[in-house]
């Protein structure tokens, strides 16, 4: 008998928002929670696997940024985007009683407090994530981050 997966918060909200999307399962590797690992689980582009980084500007307090795998977000162009002069990754402990979300699982989607969101623009080169539908729903600005 297959093993029936709980529905997450974040499918929950897509669910009632009609947008579709697809379930992956991968094994969770607590010592490497890596995008590139995740990547290379899924048989997937590191470029087309998007990580969310909760950040602190000085001027707008926190905002999160969505870049691809592989990629370290520009903490000047990010800071630029969100109307900052400079920015810094949000300490580890405070992510979860910020977002709800935990290290190597936190999601633009469903935080505990909407904050504002940009993604870098290469979002728009993969059709597989549905950008369009996501950007509308959170929402997200497209700028470069990278």
């Amino acid at each position: 008998m297959a093993q029936k997966i709980q529905k997450t918060n974040v499918r929950r909200l897509l669910d009632a928002a009609g947008i579709a999307y697809e379930l992956i399962e991968y094994a969770v590797d607590e010592s490497d929670l890596s995008a590139t690992h995740v990547a290379e689980q899924l048989g997937e582009d590191v470029d087309a696997v998007f990580k969310t980084i909760v950040l602190e500007g000085d001027k707008t307090k926190h905002f999160v940024c969505v870049v691809p795998g592989a990629c370290e977000v520009d903490l000047k162009k990010a800071a630029r985007a969100s109307g900052n002069k400079s920015c810094k990754p949000i300490p580890q402990k405070e992510l979860l009683p910020l977002t709800g979300y935990i290290r190597g699982g936190c999601c633009p989607i469903g935080m505990k407090k909407p904050f504002p969101t940009y993604i870098d623009e290469t979002c728009l080169l993969h059709e597989k994530i549905y950008p369009q539908d996501l950007i509308n729903y959170v929402p997200l600005e497209v700028s470069d981050l990278i």
